[in-house]
């Protein structure tokens, strides 16, 4: 496995963006230089399960780019590169997350340092406190902490950080909702189940990574295997109705079991891994 972190950036500025590429020079990281706002959100958006940390400069655009990142509940350690204006840390709470961290210009030089204690403070935030992090839904607060563990995961292969283990928070099982908490998150499951369905047997690339986000956050939530098969049969139903108003066959729906065997088993699999291994 590579020992070098995976980096996600997007500088507009050029004499900037020189500066950031001279810094991580020889330096252990991977890196993909954004183009343009749409390309880096949408080079996040499908490698979040690889990126190790952001690095953004502070214009408008890389703003808004963070910002769209949280509103998709994608959330990742995050350096911003100061320019004439630096952001202060309310404003950054309220863009992406509090372990957002700021490098003043002229430290570009203790990049690794300023990476790691962004790395180091992403994982420390409270995944159970959603108020630490304003406009977070109670969803993206389980995907916070899948997040953490993987990156914590990777860490500790990679340069031998010690791990932690997957540890849920009782307050934030389904059971324990409020009825209004309880029926978003669900509704949640039922759509993106919905699209997992619709896109299982195509070639999308971000398949496994739908199933691992719709399962984490399942996990973290103490949804119940009864209550996901409940989630599949209404889709099934549904797609059944569907399919006799047009007069077609209903027997396509049972290649979908396969669908639902294989999130029961991505579940199974984030159980096993909950439970800590010796040393």
């Amino acid at each position: 496995m590579s020992l070098k972190l995976v980096l996600a950036t997007f500088i507009e500025t050029d004499t900037l963006s020189q500066a950031l590429e001279n810094a991580l020079a020889d330096r252990p990281f991977e890196v993909h230089w954004g183009k343009s706002k749409v390309d880096f959100g949408t080079w996040v958006a499908n490698h979040r399960h690889q990126i190790d940390c952001l690095m953004v400069g502070s214009s408008d655009a890389a703003m808004e780019s963070l910002r769209y990142l949280k509103e998709a509940g994608i959330l990742l350690p995050a350096l911003i590169m100061a320019s004439e204006e630096r952001p202060t840390a309310k404003r950054l709470d309220e863009i992406y997350h509090p372990a957002t961290i700021v490098i003043p210009r002229d430290c570009l030089d203790q990049i690794e340092t300023y990476t790691d204690q962004a790395i180091r403070q992403f994982l420390e935030l409270p995944p159970h406190q959603t108020e630490a992090i304003p406009g977070l839904k109670p969803s993206h607060g389980m995907l916070l902490r899948s997040r953490q563990q993987r990156l914590t995961d990777k860490l500790k292969e990679r340069l031998g950080y010690l791990g932690i283990y997957y540890k849920r928070n009782s307050d934030q099982f389904l059971r324990n909702m409020s009825q209004s908490e309880r029926k978003e998150l669900l509704t949640q499951l039922a759509r993106d189940y919905r699209a997992i369905i619709l896109k299982y047997f195509s070639e999308e690339a971000d398949l496994n990574d739908r199933i691992d986000d719709f399962v984490n956050i399942a996990f973290f939530a103490d949804v119940s295997v009864s209550q996901l098969v409940e989630i599949h049969m209404n889709l099934m139903d549904e797609f059944a109705k569907q399919l006799k108003l047009e007069g077609r066959s209903e027997e396509i729906l049972l290649d979908y079991r396969l669908t639902l065997i294989d999130v029961i088993s991505h579940l199974c699999e984030m159980y096993r891994r909950s439970i800590p291994r010796e040393s």
